[in-house]
């Protein structure tokens, strides 16, 4: 026999399936809600990308931080355009005038006549110029020493001065001396511009051939500019 529900029973019921309606409709109101601040967020998300510039992280990646700007690069000291005419060599005991230079008919560096007298190269920079000076001078001759006879001994740090023809000096300092056989010299290298004002002081050495009467090698005294002495007024 089947008893009927009491109305007890029924109104237990009648409450239990509102509840589960209301309980529904507060889960469907709370995943709205929830989709809703997602959509939010998100929206805030990208306006915040699209704050750092451009259209925004491309499949999904961070966005970058632009590199900073490179520092400013130092620019390496030039002196006045002037021709050079003394050089003064304090570690050598050193100081003369200076002739010019050009090219012999087979396009040669011309070397000094005078051997107490070094010559500036005037095909290239004068020095204190944006790229590389060179002076040339003999180590000996039949009689004794040269001028640029004690070259090979200078050492890094060691003081080069040459005064220009409008009376301003300018100091560079010996980076460093090397010695190439004549075969191999390497004249991009001694003539060539390396970004800075240099010099470079040449003389002959090495081993001495009699029969041809000549050294087989170079002497070279690269040096670097490091500042100038403004002519004096008057």
């Amino acid at each position: 026999m089947t008893s009927q529900p009491s109305a007890t029973d029924s109104s237990r019921s009648s409450r239990s399936s509102r509840s589960s309606r209301n309980g529904s409709g507060s889960t469907r109101w709370l995943v709205v809600t929830v989709v809703a601040l997602l959509l939010i967020g998100t929206g805030f998300l990208v306006a915040g990308l699209h704050g750092f510039g451009g259209s925004g992280p491309a499949s999904g990646a961070l966005p970058v931080a632009a590199s900073p700007a490179p520092a400013a690069t130092r620019q390496p000291p030039v002196a006045t355009q002037s021709t050079p005419v003394s050089l003064r060599i304090p570690a050598l005991g050193v100081s003369s005038s200076l002739s010019q230079l050009g090219l012999n008919a087979d396009r040669s560096p011309q070397v000094p006549t005078n051997y107490q007298e070094p010559g500036w190269y005037r095909l290239g920079p004068a020095p204190g110029q944006m790229g590389s000076a060179v002076i040339l001078g003999h180590v000996d001759d039949k009689s004794g020493p040269a001028v640029f006879y004690k070259l090979g001994s200078l050492k890094a740090g060691d003081k080069v001065e040459v005064s220009l023809k409008d009376g301003s000096i300018v100091h560079f300092v010996v980076k460093t001396v090397a010695t190439y056989l004549k075969t191999k010299f390497p004249s991009q290298q001694v003539y060539g511009a390396h970004g800075y004002s240099g010099l470079q002081l040449v003389t002959c050495g090495g081993r001495f051939d009699a029969v041809t009467g000549h050294y087989l090698s170079n002497v070279v005294a690269y040096t670097t500019m490091v500042s100038t002495t403004p002519a004096q007024a008057g």
